[in-house]
């Protein structure tokens, strides 16, 4: 029987773990870069009146990134992460402007 110490000792599994350990800081960076377009967005935005919110925009890039996904990722894992995406992304842009508007 194979022990998890075997498992970490294989050069295999370390090259993959590093590779994914890549990969996931990609994701990080992603969603930070993500974060900071967004900001700017909402920020242009409410110099304008307009709503930070655009649903329309919402489902018009799900349905994007659906017809660009190429897999293994299934249709709805996607819409799941994209949905948590969109979820966490207002979360993170309203509680940075909560944090903005206390320091003042």
């Amino acid at each position: 029987m194979t022990t998890s110490d075997d498992a970490d000792r294989d050069p295999v599994v370390r090259r993959l773990r590093e590779e994914i350990s890549d990969n996931d800081l990609t994701i990080v960076n992603a969603i930070n870069a993500r974060l900071a377009l967004v900001r700017r967005l909402r920020d242009y935005k409410a110099s304008r009146g307009w709503d930070f919110v655009d649903q329309a925009r919402e489902d018009w890039m799900l349905a994007y990134v659906t017809r660009a996904n190429r897999g293994p990722l299934s249709a709805e894992g996607l819409r799941v992460i994209y949905e948590e995406l969109l979820d966490l992304t207002k979360r993170e842009v309203a509680g940075e402007a909560e944090r903005t508007e206390t320091a003042r």
